[in-house]
């Protein structure tokens, strides 16, 4: 009976630290990412005119989160810390509006 609740406790234990992402990233990974997110903003949204970065933080995929604002719309996208290109973007009420050509295929972005 100890030996399972070790075991169990154990196991919990490796989950938690697997989850949770501790790695932090330098400015200039941040400055880059962030200018990624803009230029991706500009080219596939309609209107993207006040961009604005708030804090960033890390996810525990390993990745890179930007939170920021446009044209005051809160904004939270996920990008890859290696290749910069922007995995996903959670965006708040208000936010504008996809360019129709981007709709389906992400406009082209550096």
């Amino acid at each position: 009976m100890k030996s399972t609740a070790a075991v169990f406790l154990l196991v919990f234990i490796l989950g938690c630290n697997a989850t949770s992402s501790t790695e932090t990233f330098d400015k200039q990974t941040i400055e880059k990412a962030r200018e990624h997110v803009e230029s991706y903003f500009r080219h596939n949204y309609k209107n993207a005119d006040k961009i604005t970065f708030i804090e960033d933080t890390s996810d525990p995929m390993e990745g890179l989160i930007i939170n920021g604002t446009v044209n005051g719309a809160e904004f939270s996208a996920s990008v890859d810390p290696e290749t910069f290109m922007v995995k996903s973007v959670g965006e708040t009420e208000g936010f504008p509006d996809i360019k129709e050509g981007c709709r389906h295929t992400v406009c082209d972005y550096e």
